[in-house]
């Protein structure tokens, strides 16, 4: 028996690198896939309450490309009315920059003796060794992987919910082998990760709307485009709510010229951050699938190693998923305990 479990002990090591490699070589299908994965939960729902009103299989599957469609014309308005107020700026926003790092820069080089030709521009000079042509080459393939990634996570989506990529069934098949415990851990998994979805959306929305009222009543440029940067980047769990206000508070910095002003609009912003992501966000997430902040740190640096910005946008789904599945195995509980707030623990425990 001892023999037997460090044996398999010793091909788990094995088989984990395998298969982090594997996820690694193979992410353009496993990103779009994951997504897919989570966004047909959100319509399983809608698609079983059709399914009792005997509506035909072809038909709700119309109406889930219509939501999807709509939604993706939506934010493409979103999209165009931002860029349009970007290219209608009238001001240049470099020389603005160059004049408020011309105030913090010369006392550090004056500091630290570092000669530059007088008359000549602090970007050019502290940039020019950046390759122009290689930004650009990068930025054309993101754009381009982002096409194809969104073309293939709705395509998955579609088969995910005409059920020739049955979720339930893999359970079933694969980790959890009896059929009843399979639906009511699926149930389960269907129930918290719609939840923390929904939530997320609103929370993003919200913050996003809170920075574009804050950049409106404190005059900052481009109101639109910061709510919209919010929205997007407050999906990446903890982090993405620092980067949102520290650039945002940066840009502010080349705006607004009272230092009073400054303080109280990067005061205001940060308050919109921690009443709905640290008050708000964790009120309506509740207690069902509690997760600690060292649970949190550690896969957001993994799967975003594993996958960029996509794996940070998806570590806590993926996350919330692993500890549901691991909380229905004897053996595997204590992980999913560990994964818990301590709060949550000592509920189990007693």
């Amino acid at each position: 028996m001892n023999e037997r479990r460090t044996t398999n002990i010793l091909l788990l090591i094995i088989a984990l690198p395998v298969v982090f490699y594997v996820l690694n070589l193979l992410s353009f299908i496993f990103i779009p896939l994951v997504f897919s994965m989570f966004i047909a939960l959100l319509f399983w729902p809608l698609m079983r309450w059709l399914r009792k009103k005997k509506t035909p299989k072809i038909i709700s599957l119309l109406i889930v490309v219509l939501i999807i469609g709509i939604f993706f014309k939506l934010t493409g308005e979103v999209i165009q009315l931002s860029s349009k107020e970007i290219l209608a700026s009238e001001y240049n926003l470099f020389e603005k920059a160059e004049l408020k790092l011309e105030t913090l820069i010369f006392p550090l080089e004056d500091f630290f003796g570092i000669e530059r030709v007088e008359g000549k521009s602090i970007t050019l000079h502290y940039f020019q060794e950046l390759d122009l042509s290689k930004t650009f080459g990068s930025t054309v393939n993101l754009i381009g992987n982002t096409i194809t990634m969104t073309l293939m996570t709705f395509f998955f989506a579609i088969l995910f919910l005409a059920e020739s990529l049955n979720f339930q069934k893999i359970l079933n098949n694969t980790i959890i082998r009896q059929k009843f415990s399979s639906v009511k851990v699926f149930m389960r998994i269907e129930k918290d990760l719609i939840t923390f979805i929904k939530v997320k959306f609103i929370i993003s929305f919200f913050t996003g709307l809170g920075f574009t009222l804050a950049c409106y009543f404190f005059d900052v440029s481009f109101p639109i485009f910061w709510g919209l940067f919010a929205f997007v980047i407050n999906f990446v769990q903890m982090i993405g709510s620092v980067i949102s206000v520290l650039l945002l508070s940066l840009f502010a910095f080349v705006e607004l010229d009272a230092t009073g002003t400054i303080l109280f609009f990067i005061l205001i912003i940060t308050l919109v951050q921690i009443i709905m992501g640290a008050i708000l966000e964790p009120i309506f997430m509740g207690k069902s699938f509690s997760i600690n902040v060292i649970t949190i740190l550690v896969m957001l640096m993994f799967w975003g190693f594993l996958w960029g910005i996509p794996g940070m946008i998806l570590s806590i789904p993926i996350t919330v998923l692993i500890k549901i599945i691991l909380e229905q195995f004897p053996k595997t509980k204590v992980i999913a305990n560990l994964m818990s707030g301590s709060e949550s623990i000592h509920l189990k425990d007693n």
